[in-house]
């Protein structure tokens, strides 16, 4: 059972690497499985399809992901420290991907959910549902900015789909130019959208 589990965790990491570095469409089943090291017949019985993995691997990844933001989002901190972690986290997760790989790697929910938005439902569903998930966060942060006083807005929920929205931008657009510089914009953006300053951010 422990080898079952193994395997699964091999071809789960193994996948969310590849398709973060280089894209669900240009990757094979064969090619998962010699970096996972691990064998075709494993594979099949892991999961059905491709698409099966490539949506379990969405969700390993944002459940891996779940108490890094649960720490930036931590009530214990001001909101505006909340926000300002929240993008000192992002820009800094894909600075370490452009020193591993010499690219700008941007999201990878955002990257497979526009790869297969309009071929996999599945897997669009799944991109969804994590995005939905981090507006949450910000939805939270926002809110009791709001109720502070240090942010203006009567919807909360619509502005943290915009500040989301512009997030998912900015990373996209930093890898289509492979440009790392353009992650700098990503705090002062943000702080024009949500029209409060966020230079306010201690040691996460």
């Amino acid at each position: 059972m422990r080898r079952e589990g193994d395997t699964k965790q091999k071809l789960l990491r193994t996948a969310t690497e590849l398709m973060w570095e280089n894209s669900y469409g240009s990757i094979s089943v064969d090619d998962i499985c010699e970096r996972a090291g691990v064998n075709k017949g494993s594979f099949y019985y892991a999961f059905k399809t491709k698409s099966d993995l490539a949506v379990a691997a969405c969700e390993e990844h944002a459940s891996k992901k779940r108490p890094i933001m649960d720490r930036i989002f931590s009530s214990q901190d001001p909101p505006l420290v909340r926000l300002a972690h929240y993008c000192e986290q992002t820009v800094n997760d894909q600075l370490e991907k452009y020193q591993s790989f010499g690219r700008v790697l941007g999201c990878p929910f955002a990257s497979v959910g526009c790869e297969l938005s309009t071929q996999d439902e599945a897997i669009r569903q799944k991109t969804e549902q994590v995005a939905e998930r981090v507006v949450r966060y910000l939805t939270g942060a926002i809110r009791d900015a709001a109720e502070e006083g240090s942010i203006k807005t009567d919807d909360p929920a619509q502005l943290a789909k915009e500040a989301y929205c512009f997030v998912v931008g900015i990373l996209m657009q930093a890898k289509i130019q492979n440009n790392p510089e353009m992650l700098e914009r990503l705090k002062p953006g943000l702080a024009r959208i949500l029209g409060t300053p966020l230079e306010v951010a201690q040691p996460a």
